[in-house]
């Protein structure tokens, strides 16, 4: 199966430590890929570079076989539109509408009309179960379940080609977390998209990885298939997966 994306050999140094040391990951289409790991163990450095917002000091970033790192500016922009993002804390503008928020790419990059890209915004929250009647409203206004789900339609607006979550359900109930990784699921396949994620919460990765790897000093140490995370063998994973303060993996205090 070809990969939507792919890293191969990536590493990043950042104020003289050594961050990713020769990651290496892929994902094809309608697969999704959860990332764990301890906290500063290069998770988010790792989802940085595969959007473009670090540049690797080795390594190729691979978007449908073709390096964005080589690329100049501006073709590289056009590949990172097939790219949508659910960021960690929602990332909302506060000072903008929840249609507004979800149609940002829509009217400041693609300059649709507001009449077509409100009506696309009031679509995209449809799909994942937001109301309309909090089209109008200011973020702020929102729970933080609903506001998961404002990034979450922000995210899918203009059908992209790979999705990247972080920490989707930070900061959310056990109930409110299962509905948008259920959420998560649905758009993935609705969509047909590939799917990066990274996060510290196992129920969480459990239910949205078709795969889950580990990366832990800046390597990734085990991939595999969901179902077989408890039986990885890993003394890493198994530490990781069960919540243990001994074992290989130090915790940072």
């Amino acid at each position: 199966m070809t990969a939507k994306l792919q890293l191969i050999g990536i590493k990043k140094k950042l104020r003289g430590r050594q961050v990713l040391d020769g990651v290496d990951i892929d994902v094809a289409a309608r697969r999704s890929l959860v990332i764990i790991g301890g906290s500063g163990q290069g998770k988010s450095v790792t989802l940085k570079c595969a959007l473009g917002l670090m540049k690797p000091d080795e390594g190729k970033v691979l978007v449908d076989g073709a390096d964005v790192t080589k690329m100049p500016p501006e073709i590289r922009a056009r590949v990172m539109r097939k790219f949508g993002m659910l960021f960690q804390g929602g990332a909302l503008f506060d000072s903008l509408t929840v249609w507004e928020n979800i149609a940002f790419r829509l009217l400041y990059a693609d300059k649709i009309a507001r009449p077509e890209a409100k009506e696309r915004a009031i679509e995209a929250m449809r799909k994942v179960r937001l109301a309309q009647e909090f089209a109008d409203v200011r973020p702020i206004e929102l729970s933080g379940g609903m506001q998961k789900r404002a990034g979450l339609a922000r995210a899918i607006i203009a059908k992209p080609d790979i999705l990247f979550f972080d920490e989707p359900t930070t900061g959310l109930d056990p109930i409110t977390a299962d509905a948008i990784n259920d959420l998560i699921v649905e758009m993935v396949k609705e969509l047909g998209c590939a799917a990066v994620s990274i996060t510290h919460d196992m129920p969480s990765a459990r239910k949205i990885a078709d795969e889950i790897a580990m990366l832990h000093n800046g390597k990734i140490v085990w991939r595999g298939p969901t179902a077989s995370l408890d039986t990885s063998g890993n003394a890493m994973v198994e530490q990781f997966v069960a919540g243990r303060a001994d074992g290989p993996i130090q915790a940072v205090v």
